[in-house]
């Protein structure tokens, strides 16, 4: 995705999203031992759970001394023994950055679309959930747990580490969090998601929305979006940022978000050759 394939709308909701998302510093944010500025990049190393690199640009970093950064980066994690997501964007530079990711052990996992788009028309939305289905925003622990019972068992992955990561963003301190799940008239979680407001700028971020399988294609994650796109307008935020799936992609696309660059987290675990 390039800046000659994108709208001019498109090309403004990117450099509002990397002038005010893509290197912002939050001290002090809750459930990160650590968030600072490392060279270029910002480096987040959280208490449990995977650590994060975000950054701007590489500030022309190349050749060698990339490799050595990325090296650096990698044992910084590999010290705590902890994994660690490098975000790259596929517009970053140098080109090659992936293949040198690759070689310090970083895999890629599923790309994603960045959407950026108004608040308003998805505050605006309609969307209901279906019968006997209900809405509501969680902050006990025994409700995280089940939220991660249900991520395990839509992804097959371990999230053992997000009930204390989500317990401690709504805790607080750092950008406010809320943190939605659906239940089915068995009380069953279904689908779970949150929202970050970016404080100080003009974006609120969306994640989660999975839902499971049976669950799906009838409203649910468009409630929550609805839902959660209602909660940024009361707080005055402009904009809503999602890194969206294939699957989500469409829905949000047709809600008035617009795709602005692709998304790929290269992960680095402990054991990596």
């Amino acid at each position: 995705m390039t800046d000659s394939t994108l709208s001019a709308e498109a090309l403004t909701y990117r450099a509002a999203y990397e002038d005010q998302l893509r290197a912002r510093i939050v001290p002090g944010a809750a459930g990160y031992r650590a968030v600072e500025q490392v060279g270029p990049i910002v480096r987040k190393t959280r208490q449990t759970g995977p650590g994060f690199i975000g950054y701007r640009d590489l500030g022309g970093l190349d050749g060698p001394a990339l490799d050595d950064f990325i090296a650096a980066q990698r044992d910084h994690f590999a010290a705590l023994d902890q994994s660690v997501e490098w975000k790259h964007h596929g517009h970053d530079r140098p080109a090659d950055l992936p293949q040198r990711l690759a070689k310090a052990g970083f895999v890629p996992d599923e790309r994603e679309t960045v959407l950026v788009g108004p608040v308003e028309p998805l505050a605006a939305s309609d969307a209901a959930l279906p019968e006997g289905v209900r809405l509501r925003e969680v902050t006990s622990r025994e409700d995280l747990e089940r939220i991660a019972a249900m991520e395990e068992a839509v992804w097959g992955e371990d999230h053992g580490w997000l009930p204390e990561a989500l317990e401690r963003e709504l805790a607080g301190p750092g950008d406010p969090c809320v943190v939605v799940a659906v239940e089915a008239p068995d009380g069953e979680v279904v689908c779970a998601s949150w929202v970050r407001f970016h404080e100080g700028t003009d974006f609120a971020s969306l994640w989660g929305g999975s839902t499971l399988a049976p669950w799906r294609g009838r409203g649910i994650y468009r409630a929550t979006v609805a839902h959660r796109a209602r909660l940024a307008a009361a707080r005055g935020h402009r904009y809503l940022q999602v890194d969206a799936t294939d699957e989500s992609r469409p829905i949000l696309t047709r809600l008035g978000l617009v795709a602005v660059a692709t998304t790929t987290p290269y992960i680095w675990r402990p054991g990596t050759p």
